[in-house]
């Protein structure tokens, strides 16, 4: 009998996002669950998509990233962040922003090394860590708001510390990180080697007048950092996987090592529309407004019913406490509302290495008004 192999990572199961999905399609349930849009993405971008696919350009793009669109990054980061990183050396366009997490991950985290991870935390960072052979280094944000524990972080720093992830604004919770934040950051790393990983792919999505502060604005942090942002975010084409990263040179080199051999480069149509409609820079400047106003057309939805909200800082998810409807335990609930009450959500145990229950769903409410309010009569039943 054949003896395979035993596996990299036995704990690791098919991913919460799935599982929901599935679910509420197996049920006919509004799925809040996974974080995608349930609306199409700009008709003018669609339109550029199929002009590039007529005329031709069907094959592979460079492995970097199309120059047209590695400059026009590098013109919307001077203009978002004071910084303009340079096409060649320190931009690579990715399958995605999982693709660039794993990519950066891989290219410098050896055996016997740590990397600090926030909890709760996007499920990809641990394994990435994990098959590298390093070890991941969990602390928890700190309830209510979920904010950083500063001092709880520079005690789990060690010699061994490569890398410290952090992801603003923040999945699952919506917490955005402030420039103290980012101060504070830099003057704990400050004579170490420790580098950055800042997940930053939800950077238009930031409410109630607050501005996104980039690890690329703050020159310590800038010299250290991986930096990953998403085009799937920011134009609602979650499905065509287009992110990229910006890191200095030297990180760059090594990221694009691994990156030529986990998909080599990203489809060309794609990038060459997105170039392209990047000159319609309202697009993303509105985003906020944009998404604030589901936000909060939300929100009001979910204060007709008996669970508790605090709005939502940043992302397109609001989490909503359950904890004055159920003491069952989250994923438990999370299906029940699937199967008996018709919405899916996400349990924020999911989100932690050790399933953490803190009594929290997480709802994505990128969607129409009309889905968020059939969603919002169905929880008021609950």
């Amino acid at each position: 009998m054949m003896n395979y192999p035993t596996s990299k990572l036995p704990d690791v199961g098919t991913s919460i996002f799935t599982v929901m999905s599935a679910l509420a399609n197996e049920h006919n349930a509004i799925n809040l669950s996974q974080g995608f849009p349930d609306f199409n993405c700009p008709e003018p971008l669609m339109h550029l998509v199929t002009k590039y696919m007529q005329e031709g350009f069907n094959q592979y793009a460079p492995m970097a990233g199309m120059p047209q669109l590695r400059h026009k990054i590098s013109l919307k980061t001077e203009k978002m962040y004071g910084y303009r990183p340079d096409q060649d050396t320190e931009i690579t366009v990715t399958s995605g922003a999982t693709e660039a997490l794993n990519a950066a991950i891989t290219a410098v985290v050896k055996p016997g090394d740590e990397v600090v991870v926030l909890e709760p935390c996007y499920d990809s960072y641990a394994p990435a860590i994990r098959l590298c052979g390093g070890s991941p280094i969990y602390v928890p944000l700190a309830l209510p708001d979920f904010s950083v524990d500063w001092d709880q972080v520079k005690r789990r720093l060690s010699p061994r510390t490569r890398m410290i992830i952090i992801n603003t604004p923040h999945n699952p919770t919506g917490a955005v990180m402030s420039k103290q934040d980012m101060n504070t950051l830099a003057n704990l790393l400050d004579g170490s080697d420790i580098l950055v990983l800042s997940d930053e792919v939800y950077e238009h999505m930031v409410f109630d007048g607050q501005q996104h502060y980039s690890a690329l604005q703050h020159p310590q942090l800038r010299q250290r950092s991986f930096v990953v942002s998403s085009f799937g975010k920011t134009y609602h084409t979650t499905g065509w996987k287009v992110g990229y990263t910006i890191a200095p040179p030297q990180l760059t080199t090594e990221l694009r090592k691994m990156h030529q051999f986990i998909t080599f480069c990203t489809a060309t149509p794609f990038q060459l529309a997105i170039a392209d409609f990047m000159e319609q820079e309202s697009h993303y400047l509105e985003l906020p407004g944009f998404y604030q106003a589901k936000r909060d057309f939300f929100v009001k939805q979910l204060q007709e019913t008996r669970f508790e909200v605090i709005p939502s800082a940043g992302t397109y998810f609001q989490l909503a406490k359950y904890s004055g409807i159920s003491n069952d335990y989250d994923l438990d609930f999370a299906r029940r509302l699937t199967t008996e009450t018709g919405v899916a959500a996400i349990p924020v145990s999911a989100f932690y290495h050790d399933k953490t229950d803190n009594k929290y769903l997480r709802f994505c409410f990128a969607k129409s008004e009309d889905t968020l309010r059939a969603a919002g009569e169905k929880l008021a039943k609950v």
